[in-house]
């Protein structure tokens, strides 16, 4: 079991994923609307296990590490998932977030996000959060601009997606941003 500890709100229980996610977390990640913004979609429930055993060993705040996290409501359903990419500069970390379509548009994301960001710079005490989006996804980009993020760049086809090379968009936010914010 990891050992991170569980950041709740008030519709929200931010924990490591688990095994009896499998399914779920297939099934939205799988989900064509979802996965066009995504470098990473699972093939197989197969894939799905390894990837959530291998999450349930990562210790979070490890340097170059990537913890990926599931959103649940309080009834315990998963309604999503953010990743923090812990870098090598132990100052920094990179997040990312995907939600189910049917969640969408309730604030979820944004109380996901803003959990996560309170627990990166208040308890973790990191320097820098950034995130790389799409530009086509306008919706991700309007809840970062939301929260206070800044874009940085605009990399031209610097991402290769299924083969495809895209457009990659980061968006930053510095710890004095986010205290002031709050």
């Amino acid at each position: 079991m990891s050992p991170f500890k569980i950041i709740n709100t008030d519709r929200l229980s931010i924990m490591p994923l688990g095994l009896q996610d499998k399914e779920v977390f297939l099934a939205y990640r799988g989900n064509p609307t979802v996965y066009q913004f995504q470098s990473w979609y699972p093939p197989s429930l197969q894939e799905v296990e390894n990837f959530i055993r291998h999450n349930l060993t990562v210790i979070p705040n490890t340097n170059d590490t990537w913890l990926q996290l599931g959103v649940y409501l309080h009834n315990d359903a998963l309604i999503g998932d953010m990743g923090i990419h812990f870098l090598e500069d132990d100052a920094q970390v990179e997040i990312g977030y995907t939600l189910a379509p049917e969640h969408h548009g309730q604030g979820y994301a944004a109380e996901a996000v803003k959990a996560v960001l309170d627990y990166l710079f208040f308890t973790l005490n990191k320097h820098r959060i950034t995130a790389s989006v799409d530009p086509a996804n306008q919706k991700s980009i309007n809840l970062l601009k939301k929260l206070g993020f800044r874009q940085e760049a605009h990399f031209r086809k610097s991402v290769l997606i299924r083969g495809e090379w895209c457009d990659d968009v980061i968006f930053a936010i510095l710890e004095e941003e986010w205290k002031t914010l709050r």
